[in-house]
Parts: C-alpha cells; structure tokens; sequence
C-alpha cells in the first residue's frame, strides 16, 4: 500500500511549514515562536482542544474521532533545535547563528502538523487522537516535564507513540525492534586532586596528570571485563582538563564523559564502577579522585504488543520488505524514554536517504520523507483507534 493520496497532496504545504521552522531554531525549553506556531496551526484545523505550556512549553492537541467512543492515543514530536552552526547551504539554512535543525526535529513536527490537519478533516476513527509537541528533547529532558506535569492523565492517554528520522536508511523505510532500542545516557565528572610542583622536580608532586591518565585507561576495564560482552556498554571520556603551563605539573585535573548502557543492571554495574575504578587507580596514586556521577535519560523500551502495531503500520506504509524489525539498537539516547516508562507504545525509525548524519553541521531533513512521516501516523491513528 503505498502513501496516502492526501498526504503526497500535503507535501508542499507541509514543507514550508518544515522550511520555516528550519529557519528559525530555537533551544531546549526556549521554544516559544515554535510553540505559538504549532498552537497556532493545530487550532486553524479544528482540533477540539489545544493546550500549551506543558511541560513549560509544550503543547498538545486533542482531535476526537466521529466513530463512537474509545480510547485516548498519544503521538509525539519534538520541537527543539541543536546550538550548531549550520553548512548546508540550503535556502532555508537557519537564521540564527549558532543555533540549526540538525537534528530533524523540525521535519518532525512539520510531519504530525500534517497529520493532524489530515486527523482533523477526516476524523475516521474512534476516541481521541493527542498529538504531542515536546520540548528540550536535545538534553533538557522535555518529555519527563511534561509526563510530570500530568498529560498522560489529564488527556487520559493509554499508549503513546514516537517517530525519529534516519540518514541512511532507505527513503521510507522504517526501523524498530522490541525491548531496548535506545541506550540510557549518564554523565561524570571526576576531578583529581594532587599536589603540584615544578616539572622538573616530579618527585615532589602527587601528579594529577599522569593519575588522570591511569584512570581513564582504568575505566576502560568496566566494558572490557567487568560486562557481559553479549550486553553492551560505553564508557567515554570525552574531556580533559588541567594546567597552565608546560612547566608546572598542576594541583588537579578534571575528567568529564559519558556512560551509555541498554541495560539497567548493566547501568548499576556501570555507575557503580566508575565511581570505585576512578577512586581507587588515584589512591594507588597517592591522589584524591572526587566523582560526581549523574543519571540521564533512561533506556528507551520499546513494548512487545505495541511495536508490532507500529511495525504493521509502517508496513501497510512502505510494505513488508521496507520494514526492519530487528534493528540494532542505537547508543545514543531519547527523552521519548520517560513517555514509556509512563505508558506502554513504541519508538519507531524513518528512513530519509543519504545525507550527512544527525547533528552533523551540513544536515537537513529530506522533505521527501513527509508523506511517509504523514502516512505512518495517520495510519496508526485511524488502525488502533479503529470502530
């Protein structure tokens, strides 16, 4: 089956919209002109209920079916952009410098305005569509404020789905897989307290220098042999600062880096050890090591039931061939993640085609992608909420 009729028809309308926000991006929660325009559109269709500040800047709209009563189900978008300074080169490159789409959020919002303009004019369906627009996806942690903030049962959602753009992928192919499909995300911050001393006079320093260096060579032995190698985990660090001078051996030194695990015991092991392996490979060092360990997002869980739905809708979309079910999972991670923590749904992946890859200076969202974006989820929507 392929795309639907109306939504190839709402392509170019639907990428000027995806053009404007490309234009201009905003960060984390300081989503204000994007939220008025989402606002905005979702009231100029008709949607029966349009609120915002969710989850500080948030907005959802309520689009009720004409079929009879039935349920509440949730789809989402985010809305943010990545301080990067854009080199695509596009006409529509954003106007703001520092600040560029490239992460695909503004496709993604384009693609389920397109949806609820569709939702709207047809109302095919039974209970209630809650088109979700989240913000701070890109580290701020949108989506826990706006599960906080009450959504899920003030809109009385009962299954909650995600959409993310894919370079690499096929145009319209889709990818998903059950369980963990996306990696929870920790950070550290380990400072080494030494003593310093001239360069030339080691022997009367505790070198936070060279402890450093142990210890980031010591925390490499959590994934190499502490893990299952049949489980994954990633321990980085990804920053070293320390000294001033190339003649003075430096009072400390500060680590900083990044855990990524799929599983929670996995994650236990994993935040437990830095902490020990970074304290011990200094005390060995005559040094202090001081850590500060904090939990970000959690693993995105896709559910069992929910993601063959997703994966049976993106079929009927694309086909069966265009719909990889078994997919690797990925590393990095997704604020989706608290959403299903709070309700049972699905995190599903759409194919763009070739291109530079997510958070890259030169990406830009394929436009050509739309109409399966629509498709996919007007598709969901009409299917599970079915008469």
């Amino acid at each position: 089956m392929p795309v639907l009729n109306r939504a190839a028809e709402m392509q170019e309308e639907v990428s000027g919209w995806r053009r404007h926000l490309h234009e201009n991006p905003e960060l984390l929660y300081d989503v204000f002109n994007t939220s008025a325009f989402v606002a905005e559109k979702l009231k100029a269709f008709g949607c029966d209920i349009v609120e915002t500040g969710i989850g500080k800047t948030g907005v959802v709209g309520i689009i009720k079916g004409t079929l009879g009563d039935g349920p509440t189900i949730g789809m989402r978008a985010d809305m943010d952009a990545l301080p990067i300074l854009e080199s695509s080169g596009k006409p529509w490159a954003s106007k703001v410098p520092g600040k560029a789409h490239s992460c695909g959020h503004d496709g993604h919002t384009a693609m389920l305005l397109g949806a609820a303009q569709y939702l709207c004019e047809t109302r095919r369906f039974a209970g209630s569509v809650a088109v979700i627009f989240q913000p701070a996806e890109e580290g701020g942690g949108g989506g826990l404020a706006m599960v906080q903030d009450g959504m899920m049962e003030k809109f009385g959602i009962k299954e909650v789905y995600g959409l993310h753009n894919t370079p690499g992928i096929p145009l319209g192919d889709f990818a998903i897989r059950k369980g963990g499909v996306m990696a929870a995300a920790d950070t550290f911050e380990i400072t080494i307290k030494g003593k310093g001393s001239h360069a030339a006079q080691p022997h009367f320093s505790i070198d936070p220098v060279l402890t450093s260096a142990y210890v980031i060579v010591a925390l490499q032995s959590i994934a190499s042999r502490e893990t299952d190698p049949l489980k994954s985990v990633v321990v980085s660090v990804t920053t070293v600062h320390g000294g001033d001078a190339y003649n003075v051996i430096p009072m400390d030194v500060k680590l900083t880096g990044t855990v990524r695990t799929l599983d929670p015991e996995v994650r236990e092991l994993a935040a437990k050890r830095v902490v020990e392996v970074a304290q011990g490979t200094a005390l060995a060092h005559g040094a202090v090591a001081e850590v500060n360990y904090v939990r970000g997002y959690p693993v995105t869980v896709n559910h069992a039931a929910e993601t063959d739905f997703a994966a049976s809708v993106a079929a009927n979309v694309s086909g069966e061939k265009s719909v990889e079910t078994e997919m690797a999972p990925k590393m990095g991670a997704e604020d989706f993640s608290y959403m299903l923590e709070a309700r049972p749904g699905a995190f599903i992946f759409l194919g763009i085609g070739e291109g530079a890859n997510l958070h890259h200076p030169a990406y830009d969202f394929n436009d050509e992608a739309i109409p399966y974006g629509i498709s996919y989820w007007v598709t969901l929507a009409e299917t599970k909420l079915a008469a």
